[in-house]
Parts: C-alpha cells; sequence; structure tokens
C-alpha cells in the first residue's frame, strides 16, 4: 500500500472506495465486541476459583492470629493480609490499610478526606482553598481524572516521555501553592505502558512543593504484572522519601483486583505511620471495619507475597499471546505507512496507540458501528480533550484470541480509513 501520506488525491480517493468496501464487508458479520477496559478474561478469573473453597464451615474463618473473621473490627485489615499487600508495595506492616474491593474507592477517599479535614501537617481543608489544581500526565487513567474533575479541581496537562511524566513541567508547576497533588501510575503507566526511569523518581523524590500539603497519588496498580519473566523495576519513592524526611508526601495505592478476582479482591493504601494514623482517625467515623472474610480468603489461598508472584505467572501466560498478537497485527496492517506508532508494554493492561494527528474519534466511530467497542478518543486526557484528537488506548485482556484478532483487523481497517478520509479533507 506504502506510505498514503505519498499518495495523490486520485489514489487516495480510489484506496478510499476499497477501504469501504471491506468495511462493509465487516459490518456484515454483525460483531460485538469489547476492547474498551482492561477487564481479565473468564480464563483469568478461574486461575482464583480455588480461593471461594478456603473459606468453610470445616475450615471455619478464624485467621491465624486468631481473629474472628465473621466480626468487627481491625478497621486496618487482620494482620496476616496487612502484612501480604505491604510486602506487594514494598512497605512496613504498620504502613497500610487494607480495605475493600476497589482501590479507586480509596483514592476517592484520600481526596475527599483531604478536601473535608486537609492532610496530616495542615490544618487547613482543600476545600477552603479559593482554587485548587492538580497535575494529570498526559495520556493518562481516565478515572483519576474523573475523580479530580468531579471535585471541581483544575487539571492541568503533564506530558508524558518515555521515562515518565515530564519532571522540568511537574518541578514547574509545582511552584504554584495551589497545585495540590499529582496522579502517577508509575509502573506500567496506564495507557502507555512506561514504567517510571529511575532518575523519573528520584526526582520525584526531591520535589520541594510550594504546597505544603502537596501529595502524590502514587497508583501502581500493576506492581507484579508483568507480561515477560525480565519484568520493568521500579526504584522504591518511599524509601527515597523516608531517607529525606519527606515520607508524608505520598499516598500509595494498590489492589488485588486484576491479581484474585476483578470485582472481589482486596485494595489497600499505604503511606507513612503518621499519614496511618490520620487516615485511621477519620476512617472510625465511616466504617466499623471492612471485609475480613474476603482477606482471610486471599491470604489462605496465596500464603505469602512469593506465592502470588508466581500466581502472576499464570496471568502473563494467558495476557502475553493477546498482546503479541495485537502487536503482530499492528505492525502487519499498519508499519509500512507512516500514519500511527503505538507501546510495546512489557506489562499491564494497555497498549497506547496514536494516529495520525486528526483520527482518533474518527477510527473509534468506525470501529462502533462494525461492532467493537473502543474506550473513547480523548478518555485519557482531562476533561476527555486531546488536543491533537490523536490518542487510542487499547485493552486487548477481554477478548478471546479469536475475537481480538478480528478486533485488531476491524481497528486497523478503521485507521486506514479515517487517516484516508483525513487526507483527502486537508489535500482539497
Amino acid at each position: 500500500m506504502g506510505k498514503l501520506k505519498e499518495k495523490t488525491v486520485p489514489q487516495l480517493e480510489a484506496l478510499l472506495r476499497e477501504l469501504q468496501t471491506e468495511y462493509k464487508g465487516w459490518q456484515e458479520k454483525g460483531l460485538r465486541l469489547d476492547m474498551s477496559r482492561g477487564k481479565p478474561n473468564t480464563d483469568q478469573l478461574d486461575l482464583c476459583q480455588g480461593m471461594l473453597d478456603t473459606v468453610s464451615s470445616k475450615l471455619g474463618a478464624v485467621s491465624e492470629s486468631g481473629v474472628d473473621c465473621r466480626n468487627y473490627g481491625l478497621l486496618e485489615g487482620i494482620p496476616e493480609v496487612r502484612k501480604l499487600l505491604a510486602d506487594m508495595l514494598q512497605v512496613d506492616q504498620e504502613e497500610i490499610i487494607v480495605g475493600g474491593n476497589s482501590s479507586l474507592n480509596m483514592m476517592y477517599d484520600c481526596m475527599t478526606r483531604a478536601l473535608l479535614y486537609g492532610v496530616y501537617g495542615s490544618d487547613k481543608p482543600w476545600c477552603k482553598e479559593p482554587e485548587i489544581k492538580f497535575l494529570c500526565p498526559v495520556p493518562g487513567y481516565d478515572r483519576h481524572f474523573a475523580i479530580t474533575q468531579h471535585f471541581g479541581f483544575k487539571m492541568i496537562n503533564v506530558d508524558m516521555t518515555a521515562e515518565g511524566p515530564d519532571m522540568d513541567q511537574v518541578e514547574e508547576y509545582i511552584k504554584d501553592p495551589s497545585v495540590k497533588g499529582i496522579w502517577c501510575v508509575p509502573k506500567y503507566s496506564n495507557p502507555t505502558g512506561v514504567t517510571y526511569s529511575n532518575r523519573v523518581v528520584r526526582r520525584f523524590a526531591r520535589l520541594a512543593p510550594a504546597a505544603p500539603d502537596f501529595r502524590i497519588f502514587w497508583d501502581n496498580a500493576y506492581t507484579i504484572h508483568d507480561l515477560y519473566d525480565e519484568g520493568d523495576t521500579l526504584l522504591d519513592l518511599f524509601a527515597l522519601l523516608k531517607d529525606q524526611g519527606k515520607e508524608d508526601m505520598a499516598f500509595i495505592f494498590g489492589s488485588t483486583s486484576k491479581i484474585s478476582f476483578a470485582g472481589a479482591g482486596l485494595a489497600a493504601v499505604a503511606a507513612s505511620k503518621r499519614n496511618i494514623r490520620f487516615m485511621t482517625r477519620q476512617l472510625t467515623n465511616q466504617t466499623i471495619s471492612y471485609d475480613k472474610i474476603s482477606q482471610l480468603m486471599h491470604v489462605r489461598f496465596f500464603g505469602n507475597f512469593q506465592n502470588m508472584k508466581a500466581h502472576m505467572k499464570k496471568h502473563a501466560a494467558l495476557l502475553r499471546p493477546k498482546f503479541e498478537l495485537v502487536e503482530d497485527i499492528l505492525e502487519e496492517e499498519l508499519g509500512s505507512l507512516d500514519i500511527a506508532r503505538w507501546t510495546k508494554p512489557r506489562g499491564g493492561y494497555f497498549i497506547s496507540f496514536q494516529t495520525t494527528p486528526g483520527c482518533a474519534k474518527r477510527t473509534v466511530a468506525l470501529c462502533k458501528e462494525a461492532g467493537v467497542t473502543l474506550t473513547a478518543a480523548g478518555a485519557a486526557f482531562p476533561y476527555g480533550i486531546d488536543p491533537e484528537d490523536s490518542n487510542i488506548r487499547l485493552a486487548p485482556s477481554y477478548p478471546s484470541l479469536e475475537e481480538l484478532e478480528q478486533a485488531a483487523r476491524l481497528f486497523c481497517l478503521a485507521v486506514k480509513m479515517a487517516t484516508v478520509e483525513y487526507l483527502l479533507t486537508t489535500s482539497i
């Protein structure tokens, strides 16, 4: 097909007619495929099916530490599960609260408490500020941005690089005392797959914000979600902050949502002991305790963090062929056309795809009209506005391999159609 941008208008018109004919054939298939969210496939969920057998009338519901998990109490979580998730997030057991099934819920709660009561070390609630600004690396996680938009924060785009957020931009923006924090997915970032480099993490640890109540929301969602044995290594931000006596500045989040059951896993927030005590006092007015039966099930099923990491190799064996299939099809269909680029992540749940500027929304619409649902174009940017209309997040996990091949080939066709239409429009 050759490079599309080098074709004449008559060649583009003839090509568009060919692509439209092929597209009608796809529409006639009546597909109903979903690549919109990073949902585990049923095969992945089945890996933990045995967890449901770990609590029964025969086995009982008393933990090894003697906690009757059917009863009230232990707001921070049973000792065994605090140890398990503390090891996952590389913190001490006393530096973690294990909550319900949603880390996003815990982020929302942390933000709400900061608005109403402020954060540890500050007696001024964020809601008393005339304006609150939050830094948002882009492309980034749409649900993060939805929280800050919900509360009326002014969101500021920070460019993502191959090493993580552009730290020159971050360091400049935090000179403004109305900037209260930054969203981060530091390992296999959603959706780019980037793992923050050592240099970037060290610069995070050296931040000196004008706002004394500035917080890094460090959402380490994919900490053990490697696709390959030689996974990326993320420098320990919390340890670096501790070395400088600045550990209060970070809230660290994680969950087992893509380790055990997506809708019935465990979430956790880790922070300095001062932050944990501060949050716990507030949480006592919100709940008596979280679901300790689920905590007990996870502890009995995994036993320890090493077993959890071994379990994730089973997930990788199911996910890796899907990512490689999509990457191979993208290269086969689009690699020589010079109209797009995409990431090749070594972990996590997403591929970040960049169309020719001005083509993302049209590509997503064409896919939808032929039966493949993608995340909305622009979703990876605050307010849903991608300045270049270029970024699309692909989520290969949920469809079967057969479905995924169909979805990927239709997606490539849609990219080609949208690009040819755009080139024809701009050539006239």
